[in-house]
């Protein structure tokens, strides 16, 4: 019975390189390895193929006629082994993949994310929509999306659970609020997380409120607080640096957790959904890392 052979990829890879420079030095610099390593590739893809490959003396480098067949062969494998692995690695994945993301999250980490998916799958025809995190449901539950990443209510138990946060008043250092007057309140059009969070925990402490500010605009809200004509509310991963967390202070009320989730529509096709959603999971959310924003 014939004794079975096999050639290694990466000694294939080692030897296409001495082949196409015909030098054992460039192609340690080309694969970033020691030149005694490249020359035990070499050797080792010789031993396999029991023939001569590669011919080198003091001056030249050049490849025997078994040498010319093998790095025939070795396009061929390696070419036929890249294929593989970007079918299998999802770089081959194609389609459609209708996403949407809460404002907010799509001015923070989630470019950088994106930029990086469409890199790696560039066959998917990725659709993105911003807009507030109640429209992103709507039109999800209408088959108009197929994934979506929104803020929404703590331990509501709905989708993937990305990050979990703490809202919390914010203003500028120098503002102050009188005990007696309406709390000064910056937010987003109804119908708005924030919004509901920082109106329902100001009733339930029976402090009186007036919106100040009132926009669909992320840039509104901020330039309002810094303005300092009122207070907005932020999950507090997301608080700016020229702005000030104001929770436990002028008798604010506690405010809720939210949840940054993702949530995929179940009549979608699975694989790109599952491709981005691993992505956004491990999205690096640390303090102040974000643009600081208010959960829509």
């Amino acid at each position: 019975m014939a004794q079975e052979v096999s050639f290694d990829p990466v000694l294939l890879r080692t030897f296409l390189a001495v082949a196409t420079g015909l030098s054992f030095t460039r192609a340690a610099e080309q694969l970033g390895l020691s030149q005694p390593t490249v020359s035990q590739h070499v050797r080792r893809l010789e031993e396999a193929a029991k023939r001569q490959l590669v011919r080198r003396d003091t001056r030249s480098v050049s490849l025997t006629d078994n040498g010319q067949a093998m790095a025939g062969f070795a396009r061929t494998i390696l070419a036929a082994n890249d294929e593989a692995v970007a079918y299998f690695t999802g770089s081959a994945m194609s389609g459609r993949l209708r996403f949407g993301a809460a404002d907010e999250l799509a001015l923070s980490e989630l470019p950088t994310i994106l930029r990086q998916f469409r890199e790696l799958y560039p066959r998917i025809n990725l659709e993105l929509t911003v807009t507030q995190s109640g429209t992103l449901y709507r039109r999800l539950s209408a088959n108009h999306l197929d994934l979506i990443f929104i803020n929404q209510e703590a331990d509501l138990g709905r989708g993937t659970l990305v990050r979990r946060d703490r809202l919390v008043w914010v203003g500028t250092e120098r503002l102050q609020l009188a005990a007696d007057q309406p709390v000064p309140v910056i937010t987003y059009h109804a119908p708005s997380l924030s919004r509901s969070a920082a109106i329902d925990s100001l009733d339930q402490a029976g402090r009186t409120w007036r919106i100040t500010c009132n926009t669909r605009e992320i840039n509104g809200v901020l330039a309002a607080t810094r303005a300092g004509i009122g207070i907005c509310v932020l999950a507090q991963s997301r608080v700016p640096g020229d702005l000030r967390i104001l929770s436990g202070r002028f008798d604010l009320p506690a405010l809720p957790d939210v949840e940054m989730a993702l949530v995929d529509n179940p009549l979608a096709a699975r694989e790109p959904i599952e491709a981005l959603s691993r992505a956004i999971v491990n999205l690096p959310l640390g303090p102040h890392q974000a643009s600081g924003v208010p959960p829509r």
